[in-house]
């Protein structure tokens, strides 16, 4: 396999934990020879490579970059090609999620979101579009059902999911017909980490909110990638991943 071009291979940015490393784990189930992208979790993510090419000889790889730097990103697709030799499915799940209480923005967060959440994944996108051209592969990026409706203080954050999501159907018409551009929108999939923590009772209500009354799990929202992945009439096109939690 590998470099004879019988594998098909994806690159997930973000993929050592969390939402990220189910969607990686659920690709390489499905036959994907993957490539680990992380920036500070090296740890995890070779842990999950050594994982998968102990059930799969050189099935997996894990390339570390940051971002936020436009040479490094675009650095990421070469790394891909010379290891496998080609890429059929670029994931943008990488992304960063901060407070930016209105009246009182930092400027440097700001900048951090719109980069990381934004230009990053069209920086990978126009990077890799020749090689997922050739396979006739697929885009997938990972937005958020705050993209259609705002959060409380995320008011930066919400823009620039929502900024992914026309830049999913933007591209879809400019990479077409060779590419398929589609994007997933988790709900209440995985609670916020850090100085985003929820308490029990924020969490409470919003699992009311949630037409399921359950909390997500990331293993549906590799499923969804999944999915859109393999349907090849499916392009432009957002599926929400929230429980029903958007129809409330």
């Amino acid at each position: 396999m590998n470099k004879t071009g019988y594998a098909r291979v994806a690159l997930v940015t973000g993929a050592a934990r969390r939402i990220g490393a189910a969607i990686v784990t659920r690709l390489h189930q499905a036959g994907f020879d993957v490539v680990i992208h992380c920036h500070q979790s090296k740890q995890e993510a070779d842990a999950l490579a050594k994982h998968f090419n102990h059930i799969r000889p050189n099935s997996a790889c894990v390339l570390v970059a940051d971002l936020s730097l436009k040479n490094k990103a675009c650095g990421l697709i070469k790394q891909v090609i010379a290891w496998q030799g080609r890429l059929d499915v670029l994931v943008n799940n990488a992304s960063c999620f901060m407070k930016t209480p209105v009246g009182a923005v930092d400027e440097t967060i700001s900048d951090k979101l719109w980069i990381t959440n934004v230009k990053a994944p069209f920086w990978l996108s126009e990077a890799a579009r020749s090689c997922l051209a050739k396979q006739k592969g697929s885009i997938m990026n990972i937005t958020d059902i705050h993209a259609e409706k705002s959060l409380v203080d995320y008011a930066v954050y919400t823009q620039t999911k929502a900024a992914l999501k026309m830049q999913t159907e933007a591209l879809a018409r400019e990479y077409a017909p060779n590419i398929r551009v589609n994007a997933v929108a988790p709900g209440a999939i995985m609670w916020p980490e850090g100085e985003n923590t929820l308490n029990s009772e924020i969490q409470a209500k919003i699992i009311s909110k949630t037409l399921l009354k359950k909390h997500g799990h990331p293993k549906w929202v590799a499923e969804a990638v999944l999915s859109l992945i393999a349907n090849e009439f499916v392009t432009g096109q957002t599926l929400r991943v929230d429980g029903g939690r958007s129809c409330v």
